[in-house]
């Protein structure tokens, strides 16, 4: 395509000192846009905010090609970052040119007709083999000693999203204030700082089938210095979805056969870490809650007509799900 909403290519074209461009949009992003573009020579991937953002905080690129650009010479797969451009006179809005690598973010199991048990097995050792690569590297090491605020982070988030959630209350959610309430009371002490990814899950990976690998973790806007079991608890949260019919959560890749539990990733990630999980039902049920306010937010939008595109409407009947089985994670576990 030549005429992309959100990127002008001719102005883009210009910036690069390169010949006519054409690219496409990454479908299936709710936040930052994703592009990718060529010259017919060279081919490139653009991150920018997205249309009609007004909190250029929360899609903040300068933080993403500052993290990339860190763990570059990690073992934690990343692509190349190749230019920030914070000049919002170019196509309209700051972005990042990165490197594009192979791989398949992967949801559905029509993506991915090779992955048999066994390899299924091997995959989910990678995911988490690279989460606990990412947590083991030492942020001063890599320049992002600076990069957030650790101390008190875990009571902030709770705060933080709930007030995402005051803002987009428009109607009865059985529970949420007493799951509020519950994971505020609680909050455990972190047990060190850590580089964490803020949403950390299977489809926001590239894999290749062969050789199998995780050749790029992606989607680092909420990357941040704080406590790395709040990574591991969303994990969690995504890999075991809803107890309901058409979760939107999970998709369906990690119930094909083969794929370990939810409860063997865990057991994983604590050998391979040395960290002790044995508290980890506060923060999956911090991951439920969190994606609650996520969701419900989303419903809000569609409802108040803010929000365009294809399954938007059908998102606001999981937000009571997701409570439900976040009180059931905490008053099980805490």
């Amino acid at each position: 395509m030549t005429d992309l909403p959100g990127l002008d290519l001719e102005a883009l074209a210009a910036h690069l000192g390169t010949g006519p461009l054409s690219g496409e949009l990454f479908p299936g992003g709710r936040s930052n846009l994703t592009y990718r573009v060529t010259d017919s020579t060279q081919r490139w991937v653009l991150r920018r905010p997205p249309l009609g953002h007004v909190l250029a905080t929360a899609h903040d690129m300068a933080r993403e090609f500052r993290v990339i650009s860190a763990l570059a010479d990690t073992n934690v797969p990343v692509p190349h970052a190749y230019q920030l451009v914070e000049d919002s006179s170019v196509i309209g809005a700051p972005f990042y040119l990165m490197e594009e690598m192979p791989g398949s973010a992967l949801r559905e199991r029509s993506q991915c007709p090779w992955l048999n048990s066994e390899k299924a097995t091997v995959l989910s050792r990678k995911l988490v083999d690279v989460l606990a690569e990412l947590h083991s590297v030492d942020p001063d090491s890599v320049g992002l000693g600076d990069f957030g605020r650790p101390e008190g982070f875990l009571a902030r988030q709770v705060k933080r999203w709930g007030k995402q959630l005051d803002a987009s209350r428009s109607r009865d959610l059985p529970g949420i204030d007493e799951l509020r309430d519950k994971l505020a009371s609680t909050v455990p002490d972190s047990p060190r700082v850590a580089i964490i990814h803020g949403d950390y899950r299977l489809d926001n990976a590239l894999v290749t089938d062969s050789p199998l690998r995780i050749s790029a973790v992606l989607d680092w806007e909420m990357a941040t210095l704080g406590d790395p079991l709040a990574d591991l608890g969303l994990l969690y949260v995504y890999w075991q979805g809803l107890d309901v019919e058409n979760d939107p959560i999970t998709g369906t890749v990690p119930s094909m056969p083969g794929f370990l539990s939810a409860d063997e990733l865990v057991a994983r990630y604590s050998a391979r870490t040395g960290i002790d999980t044995s508290g980890l039902g506060w923060y999956i049920a911090f991951g439920y809650f969190k994606l609650a306010v996520i969701v419900e937010g989303i419903h809000y939008r569609f409802a108040s007509g803010k929000t365009v595109g294809a399954g938007f409407e059908k998102l606001g009947a999981f937000t009571v799900p997701l409570v439900r089985q976040g009180l059931a994670a905490a008053h099980k576990e805490l």
